[in-house]
């Protein structure tokens, strides 16, 4: 497990957090992520809520649910940064452009989910292991 660090582009909000940068990245294609960030999806990382933590700022953490749905997304009130948020009831997505360059080298986005959903412009160039919806 590797220590890993972010933050919002404004600075304000930090976090921390152990992941296995093994697993690497994932990259979901669904219309939800790509409506939250006006992109072809997003590409994050999975922490267990225990190895996750805010270091700083967690004042300007603001969370919208999809109406009657489970999906939230977490922003900054500052700057509109996608912030890390609960992926369910024991573990955390971080969104990878949050996190500080110098923890990805070498990580590559190694599961590309929702691909069934995928932008009709959007085109996967690596060697990720393609699923329909999520990992099965």
């Amino acid at each position: 497990m590797d220590l890993i660090k972010g933050s919002c582009n404004c600075k304000p909000v930090s976090f921390e957090f152990y992941a296995n940068t093994t697993s690497a990245l994932f990259k979901c294609h669904c219309a939800i992520c790509r409506r939250a960030t006006g992109a072809n999806g997003v590409a994050g990382m999975i922490a267990k809520k225990s190895n996750f933590k805010w270091c700083s700022g967690a004042r300007h953490v603001k969370t919208w649910q999809k109406p009657e749905h489970d999906w939230v997304c977490s922003f900054c009130t500052e700057c509109g940064s996608s912030l890390p948020g609960e992926n369910d009831e024991e573990r955390m997505y971080i969104p990878a452009g949050l996190i500080c360059d110098k923890y990805l080298q070498g990580i590559s986005v190694v599961h590309h989910l929702w691909t069934e959903s995928q932008a009709c412009w959007g085109k996967i160039g690596d060697d990720g292991k393609l699923h329909l919806k999520s990992i099965e």
